[in-house]
């Protein structure tokens, strides 16, 4: 089977960017006014001379709490197009729910607008490469919001792994525990759409459905029609560090298996899901809990850890296992444990990157050079956590072709790379 071709939206057409010096004032639309939105918006605000001159949500409420925060000459939109039309605009921040994240990506491109778009990169596999073909079509900066690429400590970890100071790494583990016990996400009963939130546009390619409030805010997370759950979420971020510190792009096989055990609530992922991935010449497997958030416990005195609430918890990480000892390190740090002589017992602490990452991105807008987390890396990290949840769904093993990124013989398993999108935005084939 042939890599498929997309039929990227018609509407605006390219615009000739303005070419931006070191201290030209750079315009950014933020789409998405939600807590992850305005947290990276105000890292690029940081930086001089950057100005959210437009804003949109379908939520009123946000968008008018981001446009007080933005500043009294900040546009105000309900939809994304229009924002794309405000001639200010240089560039765009997307941080919608994870099935919003493709088709403003794609507009935003042909439109002449470098973008940042959220993690995970898109709400499958197929409309992740529509989205890397609309960056190369129309020579966008497209960064994705997997800030582990912008972290020294990170780069550091990658030069230990491949320079060999822990021997062979055959086995990589990753993990994600959080507890939501008793209730998880809770009930909640279909209602009316309340005044100023724009269902029909919140749900877009998704399938039309009753309004209910856990299909929208963060528990969006919880609903195949949005999300993909704690793999999509948390997991995207450390399989794009796994690719970088194994210097790796794909698996060839997948395999997984897991269930809704313990939370009775309405959401719908997996509770526990385990992974495991076949790389050449190594195996990665990867946890999901949410009802315990121990993770792998062990603690080094002093030492911080991402999420860590008791005393011996572990909560998010990953471990490379060597022949000569064990790294494991998370985004505030990384712990080396030796296995044999001449390995020395080394721990360091850092700080989340994503005002790195901000950074780094705007850097880009302005230098054309090409973002730490380039649309390419974040489709490749993203599509691992897509290809687990799939082999979750079908209860087989698979076998990946990276180059047509498809699988072989599994024909129910294909059918999971893409979607149907709902009219008007069945643009992406």
């Amino acid at each position: 089977m042939r890599r498929r071709h997309f039929l990227f939206a018609t509407g605006s057409a390219l615009s000739a960017s303005r070419i931006l010096g070191a201290n030209d004032r750079v315009h950014v639309g933020l789409i998405g006014c939600g807590g992850r939105g305005r947290y990276v918006a105000g890292f690029m605000r940081q930086v001089p001379n950057v100005h959210f001159s437009a804003v949109c949500d379908v939520w009123r409420e946000k968008r008018l709490a981001a446009k007080q925060w933005a500043g009294p000459d900040t546009a105000e939109f309900s939809d994304f197009r229009k924002l794309l039309e405000h001639k200010p605009l240089d560039a765009v921040l997307v941080a919608t729910p994870d099935h919003w994240h493709a088709i403003p990506t794609i507009f935003a491109c042909q439109a002449g607008k470098d973008v940042y778009v959220e993690k995970p990169l898109a709400h499958n596999v197929r409309e992740g490469r529509a989205m890397v073909e609309a960056a190369r079509r129309y020579q966008r900066i497209v960064q994705v919001g997997t800030q582990h690429r912008s972290a020294p400590h990170y780069a550091e970890v990658a030069q230990i792994v491949q320079s060999g100071v822990i021997g062979e790494v055959r086995f990589v583990r990753v993990w994600n525990y959080s507890n939501m016990l008793p209730n998880g996400i809770g009930h909640a009963d279909d209602e009316a759409v309340p005044d100023g939130v724009d269902w029909d546009m919140y749900l877009g390619p998704a399938p039309m459905v009753p309004y209910n409030r856990l299909r929208i805010g963060p528990t969006f997370r919880w609903f195949w029609d949005y999300a993909g759950g704690t793999i999509t979420d948390f997991g995207v971020h450390r399989f794009d560090t796994v690719n970088q510190v194994m210097n790796a792009k794909a698996p060839l096989t997948v395999s997984a298996t897991g269930g809704r055990y313990v939370l009775k609530d309405d959401g719908q992922m997996p509770d526990l899901l385990q992974v495991t991935w076949e790389f050449p010449g190594w195996v990665l497997s990867y946890e999901a809990c949410n009802f315990n958030s121990h993770g792998t416990g062990g603690r080094t005195p002093g030492m911080k850890y991402y999420h860590a609430k008791g005393a011996d918890d572990r909560p998010h990480g990953e471990a490379y296992y060597g022949t000569k000892g064990t790294l494991m390190c998370d985004r505030l740090g990384y712990e080396i444990y030796p296995g044999s002589e001449g390995v020395q017992r080394v721990y360091k602490n850092s700080t989340d990157a994503t005002a790195l990452h901000a950074r780094n991105f705007i850097e880009c807008v302005r230098s054309r050079k090409k973002p730490n987390a380039d649309v390419e890396l974040g489709h490749l990290g993203t599509n691992i956590a897509h290809l687990g949840n799939i082999a979750y769904k079908t209860r087989r093993k698979l076998v990946w072709d990276s180059v047509k990124e498809d699988f072989e013989g599994a024909p129910e398993a294909s059918a999971l790379l893409s979607r149907k999108a709902r009219k008007p935005w069945d643009i992406i084939g």
